[in-house]
């Protein structure tokens, strides 16, 4: 079965309440699974413990230099897990949110209010506790980060991306610009030996994919964040924090400076913007090819896009590259 057909077969479990796709599902049968378990708890020895017992708090207003602090606030809302939170980093300039809304002021020319509810450690279920969290407040943009844990801790996909698509849902249904960071590539993750590392590539990616059907047919928008833990990562052994497994400062940096374009696209922000890679062109595709490329190739956003003509049905996307003007 193709990544294409897995994301729309777990996404559409999620809308109408099927049971889905177990996450352990033909992958090879009970002694596999034996055999994943073991690698697993493995693999949490050989991970050590992270630098502090909470990422630094970020919740403030943030401006880039120049810019005038009576001016009112861009409305910033971070969710998800510790990827959100900015756990491994050790000052609050480093969090990506820190360092997403000082990116996001200089461009805005306003200064930008951070709410940061992510939780370490937290499944997608978490998101509605978040959203609870940040109560009625006026948001402008709101960024989430989530999906990482759904993988190591083995929850089923279908529960993980419904979780997402009734969190995106309420916040687009407030007139909340979401851009969602879907789940990083974590068969990159150094500690992990095989067939670990591939079983978590492979769940990775394929929730990544169902992620992106699933914020995209909420009103979203998803950004590939394979390099948080990509090729990148391997290469540059400086953008692991000393746990080896969340980033460093450098590392968020990398991430923020992904997800960035899509954020100030949404904001109504200048952008540029190119077809994502030699597999696409700028016409709209369905979506579940769109989720299943853009998987695998980092740093691509997906956006929902009318179907050319009456005649065709379901949901349609467009893949994009964008970077910020100047």
């Amino acid at each position: 079965m193709s990544r294409a057909s897995r994301a729309r077969r777990i996404a559409t479990a999620a809308a109408y309440g099927g049971g889905g796709l177990g996450a352990l599902a033909g992958l090879g049968g009970a002694a596999l699974v034996g055999l994943l378990v073991g690698e697993s708890k493995l693999a949490r020895r050989r991970i050590p413990q992270a630098l502090d017992d909470a990422p630094p708090t970020d919740d403030t207003t943030w401006a880039a230099p120049g810019i005038p602090s009576g001016r009112t606030p861009v409305e910033f809302a971070m969710l998800g897990d510790s990827l959100a939170a900015g756990y491994g980093v050790r000052t609050p300039g480093e969090t990506p949110a820190a360092q997403l809304a000082r990116s996001i002021s200089a461009a805005a020319r306003r200064p930008v209010h951070v709410t940061n509810v992510a939780i370490v450690g937290a499944e997608t279920t978490l998101l509605a506790e978040q959203l609870d969290a940040l109560g009625h407040r006026h948001l402008d943009l709101a960024v989430i980060i989530v999906g990482a844990n759904d993988v190591t801790h083995r929850i089923k996909p279908v529960d993980s991306v419904r979780a997402l698509e009734t969190s995106v849902r309420a916040l687009t249904d407030r007139g909340v610009e979401v851009v969602v960071g879907t789940c990083p590539d974590l068969g990159a993750i150094r500690p992990l030996w095989q067939p670990l590392r591939a079983y978590a590539r492979r769940m990775s990616r394929t929730l990544a994919a169902a992620q992106t059907v699933a914020v995209v047919r909420a009103g979203g928008r998803t950004v590939s964040l394979g390099d948080l833990v990509g090729p990148l990562f391997t290469e540059s052994p400086a953008l692991f924090a000393d746990d080896q497994f969340h980033p460093s400062a450098r590392g968020y940096a990398a991430s923020a400076e992904a997800m960035l374009p899509s954020c100030l696209d949404a904001l109504g922000l200048a952008t540029k913007s190119r077809s994502a890679s030699v597999l696409t062109t700028r016409r709209s595709k369905p979506i579940e090819r769109a989720a299943a490329q853009a998987a695998t190739h980092p740093g691509t956003e997906v956006l929902g896009a009318p179907a050319p003509s009456n005649r065709e049905r379901g949901y349609r996307a467009r893949l994009r590259r964008r970077r910020a003007v100047g």
